[in-house]
C-alpha cells in the first residue's frame, strides 16, 4: 500500500501529501488548539491600563431611574436636556408635549448639533412628522429610542467625540435602578 501510495502522491498533489504528515511534529498540541484554560491561566490577574482620561467635560448617562438621571455623577429629577457642556430641565411631560417649540434649543445651539437622541420613555413612541422634517431641515439627525437605549446610544456618541444631545424623559417602570453603559 506505501507503493501505491508514492505513485499516487503526484497525481492528487500537495493536499494528499500534507494530509498523510502528522499533524503536529512534536506529537503534542501547540497551545492556540487548546480549548480550555489551564490551571495556571485560570487563577492569573488581569490588570487594565487607561491610555486616555476621559475628559472632565464630557457628559456621561450613568444610570436612570423613574424619577430622573444621574450624568456625570448629578442627580437630575424629571426629564432633561442633555448636551455636549450642560444639563438642562427640559419641560415635557410624554412624548405628546415634543413639538417644534419643545426642540427648538437643540436647533439654536453652536457650535450645531448633529444629532438628538430622543428617549421616550418605557417605550418608543411617534412623534409628529413635521417635527421630524423640521429638524432634519436644520441639518439635525433625530433618532427615536426608548429610554434606556437612548442612554446607551448617547454615551456611544459623545465617546466617539460626536456633537451630540440628548432630550430624556425618564422611563416610568424602570424600577430602583437602571444602568446606561456605553458598549
Amino acid at each position: 500500500m506505501a507503493g501505491s501510495l508514492r505513485f499516487l502522491r503526484p497525481l492528487l498533489g500537495w493536499r494528499f501529501a500534507a494530509a498523510t504528515k502528522p499533524l503536529y511534529s512534536s506529537g503534542q498540541p501547540q497551545r492556540g488548539h487548546r480549548l480550555t484554560p489551564s490551571d495556571d491561566e485560570v487563577y492569573q490577574k488581569t490588570t487594565i491600563h487607561r491610555l486616555e482620561r476621559e475628559s472632565q467635560d464630557m457628559m456621561f448617562i450613568e444610570g436612570y431611574t423613574a424619577w430622573g438621571f444621574t450624568i456625570s455623577g448629578n442627580r437630575v429629577v424629571g426629564p432633561c436636556a442633555v448636551l455636549p457642556r450642560a444639563i438642562l430641565q427640559w419641560n415635557v411631560g410624554s412624548h405628546r408635549d415634543i413639538t417644534a417649540e419643545s426642540l427648538s434649543l437643540f436647533r439654536l445651539l453652536e457650535p450645531r448639533i448633529e444629532i438628538v437622541v430622543l428617549g421616550t420613555g418605557d417605550k418608543v413612541e411617534r412623534l409628529d412628522p413635521a417635527v421630524l422634517k423640521l429638524m432634519r431641515q436644520c441639518g439635525i439627525a433625530v433618532e427615536i429610542q426608548d429610554t434606556p437605549n437612548a442612554c446607551a446610544t448617547f454615551n456611544f456618541l459623545t465617546s466617539e467625540r460626536r456633537v451630540a444631545a440628548a432630550a430624556l424623559i425618564p422611563p416610568p417602570g424602570s424600577g430602583q435602578y437602571g444602568t446606561a453603559a456605553v458598549s
